[in-house]
């Protein structure tokens, strides 16, 4: 618990203490900051990019927030709020942002607050949980609110807007979630903004370190936005220069030092996150690039030939494609649990990957379009604010004994990110807004075990999905559209006779990132159409069912 009676509050898992106002010999946030040791020092390394650490306390927004920072041109990276402080050398930090949370301060184990971020001298915005963690390890103090406040509420500036509240009106709407409040600030704090219920909305020094217990983030927030930009080039004085452009360059300068002269295999699947990555790789090595493509016999119909004849119509890049269908399919016998299929065919990739390296030559790198999402999903640790979800097959799903190192230029980005890279880079439409097919292929859209005959059932019925779809002209308007083959069987009446099909299910979805979605609102003649098809050209199919579950709660793949 931390206890700001005490002359110090320690940082579960670090021998640092961050000393609060209860100390003689520190009580104020500059005091902190000028009293900093070696240890907690941010030393970034040699042409480090310009950045803000969004330190995770466990908020179902953490992502969002990141996601607003880049949007405002500035490079944004997500960290569990334990990180230590030599995890952050790859960056040049311009302040910190704490995330909100679940927790309380004052309950015993909450998440805490590191020393380097204080001593670091860096400017720091706390939002909700941040904020009051700012409050109660500075020397303020934070106790349970006599009225909670949940959702929409006004905040009215208690001072002329300057700083972090520079250009917004005396009174605006804002989102709050909260069932604490701060009921002593800090030392050489203010209160800069109050609503109805929160005496103290938003805090303030004179040393950028910021507090504000709403959440900007949200789209409820109207000049959220507006509010981060100023934290961002009013406070932490960013330069707004994190383009596509320039991570472009970036990449390409990294990808040459990582490789020098070695030789590199991609692991092309036909989306736009490999064709990004292999097209990024190929900028910086050229010929030292070889992109291979593996059928693993769990594509949609006709997938294998549209890949190879579009890389090859419109990319230079040597490609060589390998049948392996069997291999995938015998590895996949008798499975039905799906973090079993993801494992396996992570691993029965990167079998095949290694076994082509040989035959090319000495080869030391493969190259993987893994994104943002995909190492987020898959996250699992001890202490990371962040729930496992599901093992992706090119993150969690890999052989720890793998002979190749890995090269992931695309690790840190959003799919539209991707895409605007993929732009920039001059590809085709086709490529970059194409819509995302999962690695695992349709094993993951088989529920149960994988067959032949299934997988055939399956293309059949999603290849009449992706037609209608397209038809309606509103592919584009999706994030996602395929069928499910689902491991139900329903009994139905076609032609006065009675069957026992499969059942399919529909599941078109709509999202920026994937981080969340939701159902799309499609046409009901639509629907209809898709159905009516389906049940009449698969004959092993008597039941359509439409998928009406938003993420969260649901993941947007069924398995």
């Amino acid at each position: 618990m931390v206890d700001t009676s005490e002359a110090s509050a320690t940082v579960a898992g670090s021998g640092d203490r961050i000393r609060t106002s209860g100390d003689s010999e520190v009580s104020t946030y500059l005091e902190i900051a000028e009293a900093r040791e070696p240890g907690q020092l941010l030393t970034p390394a040699p042409e480090a990019p310009e950045a803000i650490v969004v330190l995770d306390y466990g908020s179902q927004f953490s992502m969002l927030i990141t996601r607003r920072i880049r949007e405002a041109g500035v490079y944004a990276e997500l960290a569990p709020w334990d990180t230590p402080s030599e995890k952050l050398s790859h960056l040049k930090v311009k302040g910190f942002v704490l995330s909100g949370g679940p927790a309380s301060v004052y309950d015993e184990g909450a998440p805490t607050l590191p020393p380097y971020v204080v001593a670091s001298g860096l400017p720091v915005l706390g939002i909700c949980y941040g904020m009051q963690l700012l409050a109660q390890s500075l020397g303020g103090r934070v106790a349970p609110a006599s009225r909670r406040e949940y959702g929409h509420a006004v905040i009215t500036l208690s001072e002329p807007a300057h700083g972090l509240l520079h250009d917004l009106p005396a009174t605006m709407p804002v989102w709050m979630s909260h069932a604490d409040r701060i009921v002593e600030l800090p030392p050489g704090f203010r209160s800069v903004a109050h609503s109805d219920d929160s005496p103290i909305a938003a805090m303030s020094n004179d040393t950028g370190c910021l507090g504000i217990q709403f959440h900007p983030e949200v789209v409820h927030t109207p000049q959220g936005s507006q509010l981060l930009r100023n934290f961002l080039f009013e406070v932490a004085g960013c330069s707004g220069d994190w383009t596509a452009a320039n991570f472009i360059e970036e990449s390409i300068r990294t990808t040459r030092e990582q490789v020098g002269d070695g030789q590199v295999i991609c692991a092309l699947s036909g989306g736009v996150d490999s064709a990004v990555a292999a097209t990024l790789v190929h900028a910086a090595v050229g010929d030292q690039l070889t992109c291979i493509f593996v059928d693993n016999g769990l594509l949609r119909a006709e997938e294998p030939e549209r890949v190879v004849n579009t890389f090859r119509g419109h990319m230079s890049i040597d490609l060589r494609h390998i049948d392996a269908a069997d291999r995938f399919l015998a590895d996949l016998a008798e499975v039905t649990n799906p973090e079993t299929k993801r494992i396996r065919i992570g691993e029965t990739f990167i079998r095949v990957f290694e076994e082509q390296a040989r035959g090319i030559g000495d080869v030391n790198y493969i190259v993987q379009g893994t994104t943002y999402p995909d190492v987020i999903e898959s996250a699992s640790s001890g202490t990371d604010a962040t729930a496992k979800i599901k093992t992706h097959h090119n993150v969690g799903g890999l052989p720890k004994d793998m002979e190749l190192s890995l090269i992931e230029p695309l690790r840190n980005l959003f799919k539209d990110e991707v895409r605007r890279v993929g732009k920039e880079l001059g590809l085709p439409d086709e490529m970059v807004y194409r819509q995302p097919f999962p690695g695992p292929g349709l094993a993951i859209r088989v529920i149960g075990e994988v067959t032949r005959d299934k997988l055939d059932i399956l293309r059949r019925a999603d290849w009449i999905v992706m037609d209608e779809i397209k038809n309606a002209a509103v592919y584009y308007d999706l994030w996602q559209s395929f069928a499910v083959l689902t491991d139900t069987r329903t009994v139905g009446v076609q032609g006065d006779g009675r069957t026992y099909g499969f059942c399919i299910a529909l599941r078109c979805v709509t999202a920026e990132d994937a981080m969340t979605a939701d159902w799309a609102r499609l046409p009901y003649d639509l629907l209809s159409v898709i159905s009516r098809r389906i049940v009449n050209e698969v004959p092993e199919v008597n039941r359509v069912v439409y998928d009406i579950t938003s993420k969260p709660p649901g993941t947007i793949e069924w398995e």
